[in-house]
């Protein structure tokens, strides 16, 4: 049993990371998925410390070795004004079964309870030990999600706007409804977020909004990412099927023909599954947002990400 110290991940770490976070999810997945390569490179990898960095500074923490300096384990988190976010974790596989996780996610729920504030994740629902360490430590289980792949024809999928409404590119003065429009779908202020993907400093995100013309509101909201590591619909969030379903179909249409995007569905939103069935969508995978701590029931249509996660 190795002895490790957890600390805050340094810019110095960030190749280890990168590469743990490779290792860790090609092993997983090759093993109980039969996927041989789930992350192609320490390069793609990177896209959570290129990120993160930029996004939530000082906002990862690792195990690290004490013996040889080796990083054993990395869990990323995201502080926001309602809550706090888990992000990614893995744990190098030269160190399953050592308690690495658990110290990891005993850090991160230190840091949720001294802000007084619920910490929200979405976990694979197809990985017991990782529903398990969540689970004994008293997360409950809120939301079941099933991660479809969408293919991407080269021609589009069509779209119909519904009448009376705008569907365009956000901008940054709709920040303020965005945050609104999830205040009341989720309990949930992520404006920093939206920021981050409308500035699209790194040229990989896009966001697309539908606007209510009569009223100026913002019925929907969703962002996309078009990364070599991370190829996803989400974070949204919709008043009702019809509304993600027209968002989705915009995202889709930003790199048509050049992506074949992740998209979680809830599964509970019948209408928005049935649509993407109709787009050629398979289900991959299955995941469960959690919570430690109360979060009010979800309103309407609520789309989660990985890249950055959200609850």
């Amino acid at each position: 049993m190795a002895k490790t110290i957890v600390r805050l991940k340094e810019s110095t770490d960030n190749a280890a990371v990168a590469a743990l976070i490779r290792d860790s999810l090609n092993v997983w997945y090759r093993e109980h998925m039969g996927v041989e390569e789930c992350v192609p490179s320490v390069e793609a990898a990177s896209i959570f410390t290129r990120v993160y960095d930029a996004l939530d500074p000082n906002c990862c923490v690792v195990a690290e070795d004490l013996e040889t300096g080796r990083i054993a384990g990395s869990c990323f988190f995201h502080p926001r004004p309602t809550h706090v976010s888990l992000g990614i974790m893995n744990v190098s596989p030269d160190y399953f079964g050592q308690g690495i996780a658990t110290k990891l996610l005993a850090y991160i729920v230190d840091v949720a309870q001294r802000r007084n504030q619920t910490l929200r994740l979405v976990s694979s629902a197809m990985n017991l030990d990782s529903f398990s360490l969540y689970n004994r430590l008293g997360f409950v289980p809120r939301v079941f999600y099933q991660d479809m792949l969408l293919p991407s024809p080269a021609e589009g999928v069509e779209i119909t706007v519904p009448e009376g409404t705008t569907l365009r590119d956000a901008t940054s003065d709709d920040v303020p409804k965005i945050v609104e429009l999830e205040m009341d779908a989720l309990g949930v202020d992520r404006a920093k977020d939206y920021r981050f993907f409308i500035d699209n400093a790194d040229g990989i995100w896009g966001v697309s909004v539908l606007e209510e013309n009569a009223t100026g509101s913002i019925l929907g909201v969703m962002a996309s990412v078009n990364d070599p590591g991370s190829k996803m619909i989400g974070p949204g969030v919709a008043r009702n099927d019809a509304v993600a379903e027209v968002l989705v179909r915009r995202e889709l249409n930003r790199y048509r023909g050049e992506w074949s995007p992740v998209l979680l569905v809830p599964g509970e939103r019948v209408e928005l599954r049935e649509a993407m069935y109709r787009l050629g969508a398979k289900n991959i995978e299955t995941h469960i947002a959690q919570s430690l701590g109360e979060v009010p029931a979800y309103k309407g249509v609520v789309v989660p990400s990985f890249m950055p996660e959200s609850a």
